[in-house]
């Protein structure tokens, strides 16, 4: 049986989308560098390989670059942080970054893009930061002859693996160039969407049980979430597919032909991970309407029971205001069974017309008794359990 997740209380709100404020004022120089106060102190981490010897060292300062970058056939600076202006004028200068490639670098709310410059080609892509939240990080990679330079906001990224990969000595990247170095990085930047959006088909899951057998009012407010997540990804996720379409298909200097497959293959991820945000929001809107449909069919009924009740009285209202005049010859005044004659009579009346509603269908239910909420939800689980799915989408992992 499917394991579901429980949900108690009141969903809590998620952190809005800041709104991106340009860090210039209008009018200012090109390739301005304004450092964020917030952003922390920058750390360069230097991994520098060949085929036979690998070497991992943390550097204080940008002037210590000269004694490990173009000794080995590849290398890999990777700077996190972006606070101290000093440090990534030194780094611009030693790899020769243009002044508005630096700036891009800054101000971190750049769309994935390519620039080709002469010394070395710039890339801008957003990283995935949780599986559970939609928020992103920058990531500007600069790919020269030999060497890879990767600036990050902060601490936590997800190239992880491709460390240990180039440490251990496993598989192809030791002996590839830098290419193939920012193939890698690419892969497993992209690959970092699939857990949260694996998450994402979870709560929609979640949810459309609850909207066919809860009556929660919190759930419209968790569909909203969803729909917001799911823009949130989309935003950061559809540059991508032009940034790869200039990677595979233009010359670029520093890119093998060899590469391109592999870029391809990046590319399809990107598309799948496009194709499961549509998919996912198709299903958050259906899943709205579906609420906002039961919820009106729900009314419906509440004001059919209201208007039966309603149209029930009316005869029985005109009976009493009949027998309610002040007329003085009135011959039924006089019966000693009038009285209960009359209620007998609104009974009667009112039996017949409830008589009448019911097979009619108008009023009660013609079918069985409804389970309760959890048995609904034990068949349900059982019945998604039995039913044959469709392969889920699998991505190649990416194990040179």
């Amino acid at each position: 049986m499917t394991k579901r997740r429980q949900t108690t209380g009141p969903a809590k709100r998620r952190t809005k989308t800041p709104v991106i404020r340009h860090p210039h004022s209008p009018g200012t120089s090109p390739g301005t560098v304004k450092i964020n106060p917030s952003a922390a102190a920058p750390k360069i981490r230097v991994i520098a390989y060949g085929p036979d010897d690998c070497q991992d060292v943390a550097l204080e300062r940008a002037e210590d670059l000269k004694g490990h970058v173009g000794k080995a056939p590849v290398a890999w600076v990777n700077v996190i942080g972006l606070g101290e202006e000093e440090t990534l004028r030194k780094l611009a200068e030693h790899f020769g970054i243009h002044r508005l490639a630096l700036e891009d670098v800054v101000n971190t709310h750049q769309r994935a893009k390519v620039e080709p410059y002469d010394e070395h080609v710039f890339l801008v892509a957003r990283m995935c930061l949780d599986k559970k939240e939609p928020g992103t990080n920058q990531v500007s990679l600069f790919v020269g002859a030999g060497y890879v330079l990767t600036f990050e906001e902060k601490a936590g990224d997800c190239f992880e693996p491709v460390r240990q990969r180039i440490l251990s000595g496993r598989g192809y990247i030791r002996k590839s160039g830098s290419d193939y170095l920012t193939y890698a990085l690419l892969d497993a930047l992209v690959d970092s969407y699939f857990p949260l959006m694996e998450n994402v088909g979870d709560r929609i899951e979640d949810l459309q049980d609850e909207v066919l057998v809860e009556h929660d009012h919190g759930i419209i407010g968790r569909i909203h979430e969803v729909k917001h997540d799911l823009l949130v990804i989309r935003r950061a996720l559809w540059p991508h597919r032009e940034a790869f379409t200039t990677l595979m298909h233009e010359d670029l200097p520093f890119f093998e032909e060899t590469t391109h497959v592999y870029l391809r293959d990046c590319s399809d991820h990107v598309m799948q991970l496009l194709d499961m945000v549509e998919t996912y929001r198709e299903l958050a809107a259906g899943l709205q309407d579906t609420y906002l449909t039961q919820v009106s069919n729900r009314m419906n009924d509440i004001m059919k029971v209201l208007t039966i009740f309603a149209v029930i009285f009316i005869p029985i209202t005109f009976i009493a205001g009949v027998y309610g005049m002040n007329f003085e010859k009135m011959p039924e005044l006089g019966f000693h069974m009038g009285y209960p004659g009359v209620l007998t009579i609104m009974a009667v009346v009112a039996g017949t017309m409830l008589l009448f509603f019911r097979r009619k269908g108008w009023l009660g239910s013609s079918g069985p008794p409804r389970a309760p909420i959890e048995e609904q939800k034990r068949q349900r689980a059982e019945l998604i359990d039995e039913t044959p799915k469709p392969a889920p989408a699998q991505r190649t992992p990416n194990t040179d």
